[in-house]
């Protein structure tokens, strides 16, 4: 057989991208799927098909994902798919199709649900429950899968969602953390998507877009269907690496049949739910900082909901004093998939350091030690040497994090500003892991707190909670992140002042139940503020910002009018209720356990149709919700909300759509001589490679891979 020169090169070429890609990889991995007992002795169940359908408008996301599952065994089975805890994510809907019909779920305490699936198991019935395990995952389990046959699934969940410096985020979460060992030894996982895959975002701003990325994805690709719609579409990579090399096993095999190369192509569909999907959108610079609100209340309520996003504006000084920094790295077992990310962070944060700044590290796992044995200059020379000797750290044992966290804020100068980078994935499972003693010591010293949370199950409730007390931020991090750009935002919030001691006022009309987020005692450079509430009359109402920066008072001020009547946004709803009852359990993780504020989520969450530590959804046949009295009002809020959904889809965007103050703009520029004149929001230069926040090239990462792999292969030629 004769192979053409053209046909070599390729065939080496495209064997280099996936060595080199794979070099790139995380050695360690687990991903959302199906989960099936280690010593079960059945085939495991399939996922045929796993579509995903993202809505991201009037700054809250409406995720929709459809399943269908198979079962290729000769007896009935149950299926249980798992999946991590989606960052602020409020599950109200859950469909399981009987009869080729989908039968919408209903919330109920989380006991009883558990309940009701095991006993119409046990009759043979078809049934399905959604679960949160804490902050873990959403686990749902299907009955019964029948003997070679498929079942379908649908779920939809809302994330309130925000720009940070101008750069919006969305994460599809697919990488499961790998904290849970329980879990994690007693269940094999199939991740793979047998036939169909799709994953499709349509993002609609009434502020302008000028870029869409997917930093791990650059196969996906992006449509601007008008001035204020995006669209964008992941291409599956693995599709387009079986092409490539199917391309390559037909050119060397010239003579193989048709039907041989049918069944090849086939495989092309194969899809690994181990990998995040995140997208990234950059608003177009110089947008004015602003006010923007929402309202849902039907005719002849008496109650209505309202949501106002505070975008401040580019006031906050940069701070030019010398500052220490501390670096308290996790290093425990569960971050070894995620420590090349940590580096890459750490590095790109220490480069970027003032040369009158100092830096020391600080690494546990079991326990904790001082890396680099105090503060060191924060020279070129100095750090360069320091993550020589870091990248040769790997992770293992435990994760002692109250060591770590006491150890990096003992001995701070008193003299010197200092930040306190935390990085890990949270989950403290040696020594001291109770919630209240990490608030305790945090309340102890005057140091800020930026938290860097590693992974999609990571405990966001204490690493949040731990950053509210100091006055710092968190960012979520993945291991699809854009790491630069990431670090890029977080320095310009270390690198200027903050506006603190912060206090929202709404006076005017009736309104109540008035719910901000855990972490707004403090707002940062290119920060927003969401804040949901009720009201009861409709008119004029005046919000009111007060807080201090560098010590001097601040207020803010504008008004807005709350409608009689609004019905657009239905899920406004369920938003309110998700952070209300987010704000309850925070407050319990603080202060304890408490019956009536357990009872509280309960109330809350069954009559807003939500999945909380304490509610789960279950689905059963028509006839059961009658039989066992479990009202259809879930149900009747879902056909709402899907109505609101298509009736938005084909309303024309305007600019500024939901902007309030105008008027009155809340944030002034004082330096302007005309009146009212709105500050202009931050945002990152869109001079900066890409949008995003300025990543490196896709391009550039295969070259770099290519390279590597070649020299390898010379090596190994030698």
């Amino acid at each position: 057989m004769t192979h053409s020169t053209p046909n070599l090169k390729r065939s080496s070429l495209f064997t280099a991208i996936a060595l080199g890609s794979a070099l790139l990889m995380s050695p360690y991995s687990n991903a959302a799927g199906l989960l099936k007992p280690s010593n079960a002795g059945y085939e495991e169940l399939k996922i045929k098909e796993h579509h995903v359908d993202v809505v991201i408008e009037d700054m809250y996301a409406t995720t929709t994902v459809e399943q269908v599952f198979h079962n290729p065994n000769a007896n009935d089975l149950e299926a249980i798919y798992s999946f991590p805890v989606p960052d602020k994510a409020a599950v109200g809907e859950f469909s399981y199709w009987i009869d080729g019909q989908p039968v919408t779920g209903e919330v109920v305490e989380k006991q009883r649900a558990r309940q009701i699936y095991e006993q119409e198991k046990q009759k043979g019935n078809e049934t399905a429950i959604v679960e949160k395990d804490q902050y873990k995952t959403f686990d749902i389990s299907v009955f019964p899968v029948k003997a070679n046959q498929e079942v379908k699934i649908k779920l939809v969940y809302l994330q309130n969602t925000q720009t940070d410096t101008g750069i919006g985020r969305y994460v599809y979460p697919l990488e499961d953390g790998g904290v849970d060992e329980q879990k994690l030894s007693f269940w094999d996982r199939n991740e793979t998507v047998n036939e169909k895959f799709s994953f499709d975002v349509k993002l609609r701003t009434s502020y302008p877009v000028d870029g869409l990325r997917m930093p791990k994805h650059p196969n996906a690709s992006f449509q601007q269907l008008n001035a204020y719609e995006w669209q964008a579409s992941l291409i599956n990579s693995a599709n387009i690496h079986n092409q490539q090399q199917l391309d390559i096993e037909q050119a060397e095999m010239s003579e193989q049949t048709e039907t041989e190369s049918t069944v090849t192509n086939s495989k092309s569909a194969v899809m690994t739910l181990d990998k995040d999907i995140l997208l990234y959108w950059r608003h177009a610079e110089n947008l004015p900082a602003s006010v923007d609100m929402l309202a849902y209340k039907e005719v002849n309520s008496s109650k209505g909901t309202y949501k106002l996003t505070l975008t401040p504006g580019n006031d906050l000084p940069v701070m030019t004093q010398g500052r220490d920094w501390v670096f308290v790295l996790d290093i425990s077992g569960s971050m070894h998939g995620k420590f090349s990310s940590l580096i890459e962070g750490i590095r790109s944060g220490l480069t970027q350091l003032n040369p009158n700044d100092r830096f020391k590290i600080i690494l546990f796992n079991n326990q904790a030690q001082s890396f680099t044995q105090g503060y060191l200059p924060a020279d070129q020379q100095t750090i360069k040497d320091t993550l020589q000797r870091l990248d040769q750290v790997q992770p293992n044992s435990g994760t002692n994090l109250y060591a770590g966290l006491k150890t990096g804020i003992n001995q701070l100068d008193a003299d010197r500003s200092t930040a306190v980078v935390l990085v890990t994935d949270g989950v403290a499972n040696v020594g001291t892991t109770e919630k209240s003693k990490f608030l305790d010591l945090l309340e102890q010293h005057d140091a800020r707190l930026f938290t860097f949370i590693m992974g999609n199950s990571a405990n966001r409730p204490l690493l949040e909670e731990m950053t509210r007390v100091s006055n710092g931020f968190a960012l979520q991090i993945s291991n699809s992140d854009d790491i630069s750009g990431q670090l890029q935002i977080a320095k310009g919030k270390m690198a200027h002042a903050s506006m603190r001691d912060i206090q929202i006022e709404i006076d005017g009309v009736r309104s109540k139940e008035l719910v901000k987020p855990r972490l707004a005692n403090t707002l940062y450079h290119g920060q927003q503020m969401t804040l949901f509430g009720h009201y009861y009359k409709p008119g004029k109402a005046e919000v009111k910002l007060t807080g201090t920066i560098n010590g001097e008072k601040k207020t803010y001020k504008t008004s807005f009018n709350l409608p009689d009547v609004a019905t657009d946004n239905p899920e406004l709803e369920r938003l309110w209720a998700y952070a209300a009852i987010e704000e309850l359990q925070a407050e319990m993780d603080y202060l304890g356990s408490d019956k009536d504020a357990e009872q509280a989520i309960v109330d809350t969450a069954v009559e807003y149709g939500l999945v909380t530590d304490y509610t789960s959804m279950i689905v059963v046949r028509d006839e059961v919700f009658k039989a066992i009295n479990i009202e259809r009002s879930n149900l009747k809020r879902v056909e709402k909300e899907q109505t609101a959904r298509e009736n938005r889809a084909q309303q024309t965007i305007t600019a500024q759509q939901n902007r309030v103050d105008t008027q009155q703009p809340m944030f002034v520029d004082q330096s302007q001589d005309q009146a009212n004149q709105s500050q202009v929001r931050p945002s990152v230069s869109s001079t900066r490679s890409g949008s995003g926040g300025g990543a490196v090239s896709p391009w550039l990462v295969i070259f770099i891979a290519v390279v590597i792999t070649l020299v390898q292969m010379r090596r190994f030629k030698r």
